[in-house]
């Protein structure tokens, strides 16, 4: 039986129709899809070498764009500032606290540089890409940790925790949320706000399992989500914390920053977004649930190429500079919607 989330929430919709976005879709239901529906299959576990964080050494990032390496203790992060992007220093109170995807197994600062790179020329801020640690090392809980001490690293460089925007795509969406969580469960403050790319927020797969979009996404097919669920699981049992960790669909949600979060229509991650979007509304907190037609998962990443992604890269930066300037509105709900206020301008994330 297939299901779908009645939400409280009004999403907006944003129709696709370029010819890159097709190619992309297949691309990926051609090649990335039938891989890891093969390694989901293996009867012994894999964990392969994060080549592919190697080899992104050789992507391009946003022009001007600079970025040093900063020691957090646990792990390795990179400070980076877009093109004419001042830090605390130079007088921008704001900044971004970034968390890469990979379901928490691979990926890291090399694939996400290119797409953090034009966050932040977009949104005009600088921003903390953390290199969390991850399975089959450490659990998802350490990667949580090393989440919130990025987040006491900005603090102490002088930024406020109200002028922070914690952001991160699919794994790195997890983080976002539970970071928020943990940063106001600490006493630190509220932070700015949190923006979540085609999210991961509920490790348990049943709720996958029933949406139409169980068989339609293009990257990942169910037996791969199926797998990560029974890795994890196992992750936090071998290290006695089982049950003890809290997925963001089920956190206490009243006090938590606004939230943009973007999802793909076909993507097998949909009912994430949905009750994460639900429970937020109902709370009273600001969120815009923003579906893109046929988009594939982070298709952000693709903005050097896709239109699409670089329409999505100007509305987070829109939210972005909405906090800075304190116009984020009021749950968008059905029947009870309000007229939008005005938002400032975003730099073009192609330029």
């Amino acid at each position: 039986m297939s299901t779908h989330l009645t939400l409280a929430a009004e999403p907006r919709y944003f129709k696709s129709s370029s010819l890159q976005s097709r190619l992309l879709g297949l691309g990926l239901r051609h090649t990335v899809r039938p891989i890891l529906g093969m390694w989901a299959r293996l009867p012994f576990d894999l964990y392969p070498p994060n080549l592919i964080d190697h080899v992104a050494r050789l992507l391009p990032v946003h022009e001007g764009t600079s970025w040093r390496t900063v020691d957090l203790g646990p792990c390795q992060s990179e400070w980076l500032l877009a093109k004419d992007v001042r830090d605390v220093r130079g007088g921008n109170p704001g900044a971004i606290l970034y968390f890469h995807g990979g379901a928490f197994l691979t990926c890291g600062l090399n694939t996400h540089r290119n797409l953090v790179s034009r966050i932040s020329y977009a949104a005009g801020q600088p921003v903390l890409n953390v290199g969390y640690r991850q399975m089959p090392t450490e659990p998802i809980t350490e990667s949580v940790a090393d989440g919130v001490v990025a987040f006491r690293w900005l603090l102490d460089q002088g930024y406020r925790p109200e002028h922070i925007t914690i952001a991160g795509d699919s794994a790195g969406g997890y983080l976002a949320f539970s970071v928020a969580r943990a940063v106001l469960d600490a006493g630190w403050g509220r932070p700015a706000g949190v923006v979540a790319v085609s999210p991961l927020l509920d490790v348990d797969s049943t709720s996958k399992r029933n949406h139409p979009n169980a068989n339609r996404c293009e990257t990942f097919p169910l037996n791969a989500l199926e797998r990560f669920t029974e890795l994890a699981l196992r992750m936090d049992s071998r290290r006695g914390i089982s049950g003890q960790r809290v997925c963001p669909v089920k956190m206490p949600v009243a006090d938590m920053p606004p939230s943009v979060i973007q999802v793909g229509s076909r993507e097998i991650l949909m009912p994430d977004a949905e009750l994460m979007a639900n429970r937020l509304v109902a709370a009273g907190v600001p969120c815009d649930l923003q579906i893109w037609e046929n988009q594939v998962h982070v298709f952000q990443a693709s903005a050097s190429w896709v239109p699409e992604a670089r329409q999505a890269i100007d509305e987070i930066a829109l939210f972005v500079q909405s906090l800075a300037a304190g116009t984020v509105e009021a749950p968008a709900a059905k029947s009870t919607r309000k007229k939008k206020a005005a938002r400032p301008r975003a730099r073009a994330a192609g330029s």
